[in-house]
Protein backbone atom coordinates (compact mmCIF):
# COMPACT_ATOMS: atom_id res chain seq x y z
CA UNK A 1 0.00 0.00 0.00
CA UNK A 2 3.15 2.08 0.59
CA UNK A 3 4.02 2.09 -2.74
CA UNK A 4 0.34 2.82 -4.45
CA UNK A 5 1.02 6.34 -5.09
CA UNK A 6 3.48 5.49 -7.83
CA UNK A 7 1.69 2.57 -8.80
CA UNK A 8 -1.94 4.04 -9.58
CA UNK A 9 -1.05 5.86 -12.73
CA UNK A 10 -0.88 2.46 -14.82
CA UNK A 11 -3.65 0.83 -12.72
CA UNK A 12 -7.57 0.83 -13.43
CA UNK A 13 -10.08 1.13 -11.10
CA UNK A 14 -11.85 -2.56 -10.62
CA UNK A 15 -15.43 -1.97 -10.80
CA UNK A 16 -16.69 -2.25 -6.83
CA UNK A 17 -18.80 -5.50 -6.28
CA UNK A 18 -21.65 -5.21 -3.90
CA UNK A 19 -23.09 -8.03 -1.48
CA UNK A 20 -26.55 -8.63 -0.37
CA UNK A 21 -26.63 -9.83 3.16
CA UNK A 22 -30.15 -11.59 2.34
CA UNK A 23 -28.34 -13.78 0.23
CA UNK A 24 -25.58 -15.00 2.43
CA UNK A 25 -26.47 -18.62 3.33
CA UNK A 26 -23.59 -18.87 5.77
CA UNK A 27 -22.49 -18.05 9.27
CA UNK A 28 -19.40 -16.53 8.55
CA UNK A 29 -18.26 -13.46 10.13
CA UNK A 30 -19.13 -10.64 7.40
CA UNK A 31 -15.25 -10.08 7.23
CA UNK A 32 -14.48 -14.13 6.40
CA UNK A 33 -17.55 -13.62 4.06
CA UNK A 34 -15.66 -10.76 2.34
CA UNK A 35 -12.28 -13.04 2.40
CA UNK A 36 -14.63 -15.81 0.08
CA UNK A 37 -15.93 -13.02 -1.67
CA UNK A 38 -13.08 -11.94 -2.72
CA UNK A 39 -11.10 -15.21 -3.41
CA UNK A 40 -13.91 -17.17 -5.21
CA UNK A 41 -16.42 -14.57 -6.19
CA UNK A 42 -18.98 -16.40 -3.91
CA UNK A 43 -19.86 -15.40 -0.67
CA UNK A 44 -22.79 -17.23 -0.23
CA UNK A 45 -21.33 -20.73 -0.83
CA UNK A 46 -19.28 -22.11 1.77
CA UNK A 47 -18.14 -24.62 -0.62
CA UNK A 48 -16.34 -22.57 -3.21
CA UNK A 49 -13.06 -23.06 -3.76
CA UNK A 50 -10.26 -20.78 -5.93
CA UNK A 51 -10.03 -21.36 -9.48
CA UNK A 52 -6.71 -22.39 -10.02
CA UNK A 53 -7.34 -21.13 -13.67
CA UNK A 54 -8.80 -17.92 -12.71
CA UNK A 55 -6.05 -15.40 -13.56
CA UNK A 56 -7.88 -12.25 -12.98
CA UNK A 57 -8.73 -13.45 -9.06
CA UNK A 58 -6.93 -11.32 -6.63
CA UNK A 59 -3.87 -12.69 -4.79
CA UNK A 60 -4.21 -13.71 -0.87
CA UNK A 61 -2.60 -10.55 0.61
CA UNK A 62 -4.51 -8.48 -2.10
CA UNK A 63 -8.07 -10.43 -0.50
CA UNK A 64 -7.06 -9.52 3.18
CA UNK A 65 -6.50 -6.42 2.31
CA UNK A 66 -9.94 -5.31 0.80
CA UNK A 67 -11.41 -7.57 3.87
CA UNK A 68 -9.87 -4.96 6.32
CA UNK A 69 -11.58 -2.49 3.84
CA UNK A 70 -14.89 -3.90 4.04
CA UNK A 71 -14.10 -4.01 7.80
CA UNK A 72 -13.67 0.17 7.89
CA UNK A 73 -16.74 0.66 5.72
CA UNK A 74 -18.89 -1.42 8.53
CA UNK A 75 -16.77 0.30 11.31
CA UNK A 76 -18.66 2.65 13.45
CA UNK A 77 -15.64 3.49 15.67
CA UNK A 78 -14.70 7.49 16.21
CA UNK A 79 -11.07 7.22 16.54
CA UNK A 80 -8.40 5.82 15.18
CA UNK A 81 -7.83 3.48 18.21
CA UNK A 82 -11.18 1.92 18.09
CA UNK A 83 -10.62 1.58 14.60
CA UNK A 84 -7.47 -0.36 14.77
CA UNK A 85 -8.60 -2.43 17.82
CA UNK A 86 -11.53 -3.95 15.36
CA UNK A 87 -8.96 -4.29 12.48
CA UNK A 88 -6.52 -6.20 14.60
CA UNK A 89 -10.11 -8.10 15.63
CA UNK A 90 -10.96 -9.47 11.77
CA UNK A 91 -7.11 -9.94 11.02
CA UNK A 92 -6.83 -11.90 13.93
CA UNK A 93 -10.30 -13.79 12.88
CA UNK A 94 -9.18 -14.37 9.47
CA UNK A 95 -5.81 -15.92 10.21
CA UNK A 96 -7.90 -18.42 13.51
CA UNK A 97 -9.98 -19.77 10.65
CA UNK A 98 -6.44 -19.94 8.09
CA UNK A 99 -4.82 -22.14 10.54
CA UNK A 100 -7.70 -23.96 12.57
CA UNK A 101 -10.84 -24.28 10.24
CA UNK A 102 -11.51 -27.24 8.18
CA UNK A 103 -12.77 -25.42 5.29
CA UNK A 104 -9.58 -23.37 4.86
CA UNK A 105 -7.96 -25.67 2.68
CA UNK A 106 -10.45 -25.18 0.18
CA UNK A 107 -11.23 -21.97 0.44
CA UNK A 108 -7.43 -21.01 0.44
CA UNK A 109 -6.51 -22.93 -2.68
CA UNK A 110 -3.96 -25.52 -0.24
CA UNK A 111 -1.83 -22.67 -0.04
CA UNK A 112 -0.18 -21.48 3.17
CA UNK A 113 -1.39 -18.71 5.34
CA UNK A 114 1.75 -16.58 5.40
CA UNK A 115 0.99 -14.61 2.75
CA UNK A 116 -2.62 -13.97 4.57
CA UNK A 117 -0.39 -12.90 7.48
CA UNK A 118 1.98 -10.53 5.20
CA UNK A 119 -1.03 -8.74 3.83
CA UNK A 120 -3.22 -7.78 7.16
CA UNK A 121 0.70 -6.69 8.83
CA UNK A 122 1.27 -4.49 5.39
CA UNK A 123 -2.23 -2.60 6.24
CA UNK A 124 -2.12 -2.46 9.43
CA UNK A 125 1.09 -0.11 9.09
CA UNK A 126 -0.26 1.46 6.64
CA UNK A 127 -2.94 2.58 8.55
CA UNK A 128 -0.95 3.50 11.60
CA UNK A 129 1.18 5.53 9.06
CA UNK A 130 -1.19 7.20 7.12
CA UNK A 131 -2.93 8.80 10.51
CA UNK A 132 0.70 9.33 11.56
CA UNK A 133 0.59 11.56 8.15
CA UNK A 134 -3.04 12.61 8.14
CA UNK A 135 -4.08 13.30 11.72
CA UNK A 136 -7.62 14.05 11.10
CA UNK A 137 -9.74 11.15 11.36
CA UNK A 138 -12.58 11.11 8.71
CA UNK A 139 -9.87 12.40 6.32
CA UNK A 140 -7.59 9.60 7.22
CA UNK A 141 -10.45 7.00 6.91
CA UNK A 142 -11.18 8.96 3.18
CA UNK A 143 -8.02 8.56 1.44
CA UNK A 144 -7.21 4.70 3.63
CA UNK A 145 -10.81 4.01 1.62
CA UNK A 146 -9.68 5.96 -1.56
CA UNK A 147 -6.13 4.26 -1.79
CA UNK A 148 -7.29 0.65 -1.08
CA UNK A 149 -10.18 0.61 -3.43
CA UNK A 150 -7.58 0.40 -6.16
CA UNK A 151 -5.06 -2.20 -4.44
CA UNK A 152 -6.32 -4.92 -7.11
CA UNK A 153 -6.10 -3.12 -10.39
CA UNK A 154 -2.30 -2.24 -8.43
CA UNK A 155 -1.70 -6.17 -8.36
CA UNK A 156 -2.39 -7.28 -11.45
CA UNK A 157 -0.65 -4.06 -12.91
CA UNK A 158 2.31 -5.59 -10.48
CA UNK A 159 2.35 -9.15 -12.99
CA UNK A 160 2.13 -6.93 -15.73
CA UNK A 161 5.84 -5.45 -14.34
CA UNK A 162 7.21 -8.85 -13.55
CA UNK A 163 6.12 -10.17 -16.68
CA UNK A 164 8.07 -7.36 -18.40
CA UNK A 165 11.24 -8.20 -16.22
CA UNK A 166 11.36 -11.64 -16.57
CA UNK A 167 10.75 -12.48 -19.58
CA UNK A 168 14.56 -11.11 -20.84
CA UNK A 169 15.66 -13.67 -19.01
CA UNK A 170 13.84 -16.55 -21.52
CA UNK A 171 15.61 -17.09 -24.35
CA UNK A 172 14.39 -18.91 -27.74
CA UNK A 173 14.54 -22.80 -27.76
CA UNK A 174 15.28 -22.49 -24.04
CA UNK A 175 13.48 -25.40 -21.78
CA UNK A 176 12.06 -23.90 -18.59
CA UNK A 177 11.13 -26.16 -15.40
CA UNK A 178 8.40 -24.96 -13.05
CA UNK A 179 6.80 -26.04 -10.21
CA UNK A 180 3.03 -25.59 -9.15
CA UNK A 181 0.55 -22.89 -9.68
CA UNK A 182 1.29 -19.22 -9.46
CA UNK A 183 -0.35 -16.52 -11.30
CA UNK A 184 2.60 -14.11 -11.44
CA UNK A 185 4.55 -17.47 -13.04
CA UNK A 186 1.56 -18.33 -15.59
CA UNK A 187 1.18 -14.69 -16.65
CA UNK A 188 4.97 -14.31 -17.34
CA UNK A 189 5.97 -17.35 -19.06
CA UNK A 190 2.33 -16.80 -21.67
CA UNK A 191 3.78 -13.08 -22.21
CA UNK A 192 7.11 -14.33 -22.87
CA UNK A 193 5.83 -17.03 -25.13
CA UNK A 194 4.45 -14.16 -27.69
CA UNK A 195 7.56 -13.03 -29.11
CA UNK A 196 9.68 -16.56 -27.76
CA UNK A 197 9.50 -20.10 -29.01
CA UNK A 198 10.75 -22.16 -25.35
CA UNK A 199 9.27 -25.27 -23.84
CA UNK A 200 7.84 -25.76 -20.49
CA UNK A 201 8.37 -28.91 -18.19
CA UNK A 202 6.14 -28.88 -14.90
CA UNK A 203 6.24 -30.79 -11.86
CA UNK A 204 2.90 -32.88 -11.30
CA UNK A 205 2.85 -30.94 -7.73
CA UNK A 206 1.03 -33.56 -5.37
CA UNK A 207 -1.20 -33.61 -3.60
CA UNK A 208 -3.30 -31.29 -5.22
CA UNK A 209 -2.13 -31.51 -8.70
CA UNK A 210 -1.51 -27.76 -9.41
CA UNK A 211 1.45 -28.21 -11.67
CA UNK A 212 -1.06 -30.69 -13.65
CA UNK A 213 -3.93 -27.61 -13.72
CA UNK A 214 -0.86 -25.00 -14.56
CA UNK A 215 0.05 -27.12 -18.02
CA UNK A 216 -3.06 -27.25 -19.20
CA UNK A 217 -2.86 -23.32 -19.06
CA UNK A 218 0.32 -23.33 -20.78
CA UNK A 219 -0.52 -25.61 -23.35
CA UNK A 220 -3.62 -23.47 -24.19
CA UNK A 221 -1.49 -20.75 -24.46
CA UNK A 222 0.43 -22.84 -27.47
CA UNK A 223 3.40 -23.25 -25.29
CA UNK A 224 4.63 -26.82 -25.66
CA UNK A 225 4.71 -28.59 -22.60
CA UNK A 226 5.48 -31.37 -20.56
CA UNK A 227 3.96 -32.95 -17.17
CA UNK A 228 6.56 -35.19 -14.96
CA UNK A 229 6.52 -36.29 -11.83
CA UNK A 230 7.48 -34.44 -8.59
CA UNK A 231 10.10 -36.98 -8.13
CA UNK A 232 11.63 -36.41 -11.34
CA UNK A 233 13.10 -33.29 -10.83
CA UNK A 234 16.50 -34.24 -10.67
CA UNK A 235 16.29 -36.61 -13.74
CA UNK A 236 15.02 -33.77 -16.12
CA UNK A 237 17.11 -31.38 -14.40
CA UNK A 238 19.86 -31.80 -16.79
CA UNK A 239 17.92 -31.19 -19.84
CA UNK A 240 16.17 -28.06 -18.76
CA UNK A 241 17.89 -24.26 -19.13
CA UNK A 242 16.32 -22.87 -15.84
CA UNK A 243 14.21 -22.61 -13.37
CA UNK A 244 11.20 -20.36 -12.42
CA UNK A 245 8.59 -20.43 -9.14
CA UNK A 246 6.97 -18.50 -7.87
CA UNK A 247 6.50 -17.78 -3.59
CA UNK A 248 3.91 -17.62 -1.16
CA UNK A 249 6.30 -15.45 1.17
CA UNK A 250 9.43 -14.06 0.82
CA UNK A 251 10.99 -13.23 4.22
CA UNK A 252 13.89 -10.74 5.60
CA UNK A 253 16.68 -13.15 4.77
CA UNK A 254 16.08 -13.36 0.67
CA UNK A 255 14.44 -16.85 0.85
CA UNK A 256 11.42 -18.05 0.14
CA UNK A 257 8.19 -19.99 1.36
CA UNK A 258 6.46 -21.84 -1.43
CA UNK A 259 4.74 -24.68 -2.21
CA UNK A 260 6.50 -27.67 -0.65
CA UNK A 261 9.14 -29.38 -3.31
CA UNK A 262 10.48 -25.99 -4.12
CA UNK A 263 13.63 -26.36 -1.89
CA UNK A 264 14.81 -29.99 -3.35
CA UNK A 265 14.17 -28.05 -6.78
CA UNK A 266 16.23 -25.33 -5.75
CA UNK A 267 19.15 -28.01 -4.34
CA UNK A 268 18.90 -29.86 -7.70
CA UNK A 269 19.22 -26.48 -9.69
CA UNK A 270 22.40 -25.37 -7.54
CA UNK A 271 24.02 -29.06 -7.89
CA UNK A 272 23.81 -28.91 -11.79
CA UNK A 273 24.49 -25.18 -12.38
CA UNK A 274 20.94 -23.81 -13.20
CA UNK A 275 20.06 -20.74 -12.93
CA UNK A 276 16.63 -20.59 -10.38
CA UNK A 277 14.51 -17.71 -10.57
CA UNK A 278 11.54 -16.07 -8.57
CA UNK A 279 8.32 -14.46 -9.38
CA UNK A 280 6.78 -12.42 -6.86
CA UNK A 281 4.80 -9.45 -6.17
CA UNK A 282 6.43 -7.04 -3.56
CA UNK A 283 3.26 -7.43 -1.28
CA UNK A 284 4.75 -10.79 -0.55
CA UNK A 285 7.85 -9.78 1.18
CA UNK A 286 7.14 -11.05 4.73
CA UNK A 287 9.21 -10.01 7.71
CA UNK A 288 9.50 -13.00 8.64
CA UNK A 289 13.52 -14.51 9.25
CA UNK A 290 13.39 -18.60 8.86
CA UNK A 291 17.12 -20.65 9.05
CA UNK A 292 15.38 -24.34 8.55
CA UNK A 293 12.31 -26.06 7.71
CA UNK A 294 11.20 -26.17 11.82
CA UNK A 295 11.20 -22.08 12.04
CA UNK A 296 8.09 -21.77 9.95
CA UNK A 297 5.29 -20.47 11.37
CA UNK A 298 2.31 -24.19 12.20
CA UNK A 299 0.48 -24.72 8.75
CA UNK A 300 -2.61 -25.59 10.18
CA UNK A 301 -4.63 -28.69 10.74
CA UNK A 302 -5.66 -29.68 7.27
CA UNK A 303 -1.34 -30.77 6.55
CA UNK A 304 -2.32 -34.34 7.72
CA UNK A 305 -4.89 -34.86 5.22
CA UNK A 306 -3.24 -37.26 1.78
CA UNK A 307 -4.45 -39.81 0.34
CA UNK A 308 -2.80 -42.51 -1.99
CA UNK A 309 -3.68 -44.30 -5.35
CA UNK A 310 -1.51 -46.68 -7.62
CA UNK A 311 -2.10 -44.54 -10.44
CA UNK A 312 -0.70 -48.04 -12.75
CA UNK A 313 -3.49 -49.87 -10.90
CA UNK A 314 -6.29 -47.53 -11.46
CA UNK A 315 -5.61 -47.20 -15.06
CA UNK A 316 -5.38 -50.90 -15.76
CA UNK A 317 -8.36 -51.67 -14.44
CA UNK A 318 -10.48 -48.40 -15.10
CA UNK A 319 -10.75 -47.49 -11.40
CA UNK A 320 -14.08 -45.89 -10.64
CA UNK A 321 -15.04 -45.94 -14.21
CA UNK A 322 -18.47 -47.99 -14.33
CA UNK A 323 -18.88 -48.21 -10.49
CA UNK A 324 -20.47 -46.32 -7.91
CA UNK A 325 -18.51 -43.55 -5.79
CA UNK A 326 -17.70 -44.76 -1.97
CA UNK A 327 -20.30 -43.19 -0.97
CA UNK A 328 -23.17 -44.27 -2.79
CA UNK A 329 -25.75 -46.95 -2.09
CA UNK A 330 -25.04 -50.13 -4.01
CA UNK A 331 -27.26 -52.89 -4.45
CA UNK A 332 -31.08 -53.25 -3.11
CA UNK A 333 -29.49 -53.87 0.59
CA UNK A 334 -28.55 -50.29 0.78
CA UNK A 335 -24.82 -51.38 1.59
CA UNK A 336 -21.99 -48.78 1.00
CA UNK A 337 -19.49 -49.38 -1.34
CA UNK A 338 -16.31 -50.59 -0.04
CA UNK A 339 -13.20 -47.75 -0.89
CA UNK A 340 -10.76 -50.89 -0.11
CA UNK A 341 -12.12 -52.75 -3.06
CA UNK A 342 -11.31 -49.75 -5.53
CA UNK A 343 -8.81 -51.27 -7.84
CA UNK A 344 -5.80 -48.54 -7.02
CA UNK A 345 -6.50 -47.22 -3.69
CA UNK A 346 -4.01 -47.86 -0.78
CA UNK A 347 -5.45 -47.72 2.21
CA UNK A 348 -4.00 -48.18 6.09
CA UNK A 349 -5.03 -47.48 9.33
CA UNK A 350 -4.03 -44.08 10.64
CA UNK A 351 -3.03 -45.50 14.01
CA UNK A 352 -0.39 -47.45 12.57
CA UNK A 353 1.43 -45.13 10.10
CA UNK A 354 1.41 -41.57 10.53
CA UNK A 355 0.68 -38.96 7.45
CA UNK A 356 2.15 -35.65 6.99
CA UNK A 357 1.52 -33.02 4.30
CA UNK A 358 2.86 -29.98 4.62
CA UNK A 359 2.18 -27.35 2.07
CA UNK A 360 5.21 -25.84 1.85
CA UNK A 361 8.85 -25.67 2.25
CA UNK A 362 11.39 -22.67 3.23
CA UNK A 363 14.36 -22.57 0.46
CA UNK A 364 17.12 -20.41 1.63
CA UNK A 365 18.49 -17.36 -0.27
CA UNK A 366 21.73 -18.97 -1.11
CA UNK A 367 19.56 -21.31 -4.02
CA UNK A 368 17.92 -18.26 -5.99
CA UNK A 369 19.82 -16.85 -8.85
CA UNK A 370 17.27 -13.76 -8.55
CA UNK A 371 14.02 -12.47 -7.93
CA UNK A 372 11.26 -10.67 -10.43
CA UNK A 373 9.56 -8.20 -8.55
CA UNK A 374 7.12 -5.28 -9.12
CA UNK A 375 10.28 -3.55 -7.69
CA UNK A 376 12.56 -4.53 -10.16
CA UNK A 377 14.73 -7.33 -10.87
CA UNK A 378 16.66 -8.01 -7.17
CA UNK A 379 19.09 -10.26 -6.01
CA UNK A 380 18.23 -12.12 -2.36
CA UNK A 381 20.00 -9.91 -0.54
CA UNK A 382 18.34 -6.70 -1.55
CA UNK A 383 15.16 -8.07 -0.05
CA UNK A 384 15.53 -7.03 3.68
CA UNK A 385 16.62 -3.32 2.18
CA UNK A 386 12.76 -3.80 0.41
CA UNK A 387 11.47 -4.59 3.70
CA UNK A 388 12.66 -2.06 5.68
CA UNK A 389 11.26 0.67 3.15
CA UNK A 390 7.76 -1.26 3.10
CA UNK A 391 7.64 -1.05 6.88
CA UNK A 392 9.30 2.03 8.01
Amino acid sequence: LARIPQLAETATRPPQTTMSSSTTTTDESPVLQDLRRHLTGSSTDSGAAIDPEHRTAVALPVAAIKSLLGVIQRSQANTMMGLQEELRGAAEEMMAFATDCPGSLQLLGGRSHIALASGCELFMKYVTRAYLELPDFAACIAQIMERGERFAGISLAARDRIADVGQAFIQDGQTVLTHGWSRVVSNLLVKAAEHRHFSIVVLEGRPDAAGAKAAKVYADAGIPTTVVLDSAMSYVMENVDLVIVGAEGVVENGGIVNKIGTYGLGIAARELGKPFYVAAESYKFARLFPLNQSDLPPLGRNAAILSFVDTASWEMTGGLVGRPPPSAKEGADGEQVDSSSIPGVVQFKSEQVKVKNPPCDYTPAKYITLLFTDLGVLTPSAVSDELIRLYQ
